[in-house]
């Protein structure tokens, strides 16, 4: 892979975390938000809270050399308190992962989470399960990469695409892969798989589903309830998916008077195709903060469903 100067620099930051066998793992905004209100918590004191829990701090809390590569690295932003990380870093099955500050307000903010987790755990499950041989692979709207890498260090021998609208995803994508040592994966800025011709034997994806009015590229799905990008998603795979060829989409779906109305359009799209399905809900209630919003006044809940559609053999 080639890197910009930036991009060198954050590599080299993030070896230094690994090698103080920094971990932290991200939790929801509303629990960041928590956990950051209580006393004592205003300014960072530990590596956790600089990279983790992204509080402000004062230069003598790190270690010389970590200061030195956020500075050259163009993380650092001035605050009141001292300094604050332009990046959070946060871990998942071992690997380390950049990703941006909180709050993500800006609009190419790379998101990072615990959908993060369950949509790792779902590629995993998969190959724990696979005994098929997977030639091509991609990661629809890769954010920071981790579903991309997780498959990669996995499936080392699997021509494996990342791709994302957001080239501030796409940079950190590059970084995290070299951070745990997945070389060969192909970054690509493309709207689903426009810019990757081809078929692929494994679809993966983890795509925006909230209906957000700002309309930000890493929570914005599209459509009255978020789902216009994941029907999307299936509606690519159809066409994408080689003769016995797997997606793997992760998302959410706001729950109407005890209706799941993705479901019932996936059906439709799918019924009468020779694509087979598995369909299931891994957490009924997530971001319920999101049913505040006039957009959810018809809503029940927001649940993180999990969708695997097979192409026939023939």
């Amino acid at each position: 892979m080639d890197f910009n100067g930036n991009e060198q620099a954050l590599v080299r930051l993030g070896q230094a975390l690994q090698a103080r066998d920094y971990r932290f793992v991200t939790v929801t905004p509303a629990t960041h938000a928590r956990v950051n209100s209580r006393s004592g918590n205003e300014s960072a004191r530990t590596l956790r809270d600089v990279f983790g829990w992204n509080r402000p701090f004062q230069e003598e809390i790190l270690p010389a050399p970590i200061f030195d590569l956020m500075k050259e690295a163009k993380i650092l932003t001035p605050h009141p308190l001292g300094w604050k990380s332009r990046l959070r870093a946060s871990t998942l099955h071992g690997k380390l992962f950049f990703h941006s500050a909180y709050p993500t307000e800006a609009a190419d903010s790379v998101f990072f989470g615990p959908d993060t987790y369950r949509f790792a755990r779902m590629i995993q499950d998969f190959l724990d399960r696979n005994a098929c041989p997977i030639r091509r692979a991609v990661d629809i709207g890769c954010g920071a990469g981790p579903g991309a890498i997780v498959f990669s260090s996995e499936q080392p021998e699997t021509e494996t695409f990342a791709t994302d609208i957001n080239p501030a995803a796409l940079s950190l994508t590059r970084v995290n892969a070299a951070l745990n040592g997945v070389a060969h994966l192909i970054c690509c800025q493309s709207n689903l798989v426009s810019e990757v011709p081809g078929q692929f034997d494994l679809i993966m994806a983890n795509p925006p589903y909230l209906n957000d009015p700002a309309q930000r590229a890493y929570r914005h799905g599209g459509g009255p309830l978020g789902s216009a990008l994941s029907l999307a998603i299936v509606e690519t795979a159809l066409e994408s998916l080689t003769p016995g060829g797997v997606l793997l989409l992760y998302t959410g779906v706001a729950m109407q008077e005890g209706q799941d109305p993705f479901f019932s359009a996936v059906q439709h799209t799918l019924d009468n195709t020779g694509f087979l399905y598995r369909y299931q809900e891994l957490d009924p209630d997530v971001f319920g903060e999101e049913l505040l919003e006039p957009a959810y006044s018809s809503a029940e809940r927001i649940a993180a469903v999990a969708l695997q559609v097979t192409a026939p053999e023939s």
